[in-house]
């Protein structure tokens, strides 16, 4: 999942992306309306999550502006302007969703959840699966044989991707660059760790293993 922040305060923005990332999103932050603008229309995302008082182009023209040009991305709006009329003209204005700050991030995150839901589309994906195991792309629950496994969030990250490219091998200079973000190969043992603790909670107790070392290669998730 892709999240755009248009936000001026960098403080706000670093927190809200920090705790996007902590829920699994890629996310793009922009700190001038005229450039958030630009991003929410030429590049894809899931969401956007949108100040209203911006330098260079406000919040409410932004959205305006996208809707106008069948951009139809969720926007939650953020924004100190917090009476009735606020809130009315941030939804009439294209919004989705409206909170005032300050605000709690852990309810920030929950709407976008309750706003991804909402606007899937009709036969979208909603989750992955490689035999009896299973992720559910909005919980972001994982589960084996109808068992929840407990993942910390790069755990789930890293087993989102794998099974996004179930039966491929996937190479440890791919999962560094896509699952940790490094765009170079460290001599580091994190996804050995991160891979033994992740087959330990979805293979531990059953008789088919599904997380494989390839030796030489990298890692491949499947279903023998």
């Amino acid at each position: 999942m892709r999240a755009l922040i248009i936000e001026d305060d960098h403080e706000v923005a670093d927190f809200v992306s920090q705790a996007l990332k902590e829920a699994g999103f890629i996310t793009d932050t922009v700190h001038d309306g005229r450039e958030g603008l630009y991003m929410a229309a030429n590049e894809d995302y899931d969401i956007i999550i949108l100040d209203r008082m911006l330098p260079g182009k406000d919040g409410l023209s932004i959205l305006k502006t996208l809707r106008s040009t069948d951009v139809m991305t969720p926007v939650l709006v953020l924004s100190a302007l917090g009476e009735v009329r606020h809130r009315i003209d941030g939804l009439r204005s294209g919004g989705d969703d409206y909170m005032v700050k300050p605000f709690s991030v852990a309810e920030l995150v929950a709407r976008v959840q309750v706003l991804l839901k909402r606007t899937l589309p009709a036969g979208g994906e909603t989750e992955l699966n490689v035999g009896a195991l299973k992720i559910d792309l909005l919980s972001r629950k994982a589960t084996r044989a109808g068992q929840e496994i407990d993942l910390k969030p790069k755990e789930y990250k890293l087993l989102e991707f794998m099974m996004r490219h179930a039966g491929q091998v996937v190479t440890r200079t791919i999962l560094l660059e896509q699952v940790w973000d490094y765009n170079f190969a460290p001599q580091t043992n994190v996804i050995d760790v991160h891979m033994s603790r992740l087959r330990n909670k979805i293979d531990k107790g059953f008789t088919t293993e599904l997380l494989h070392t390839i030796r030489g290669a990298g890692y491949c998730i499947r279903e023998d």
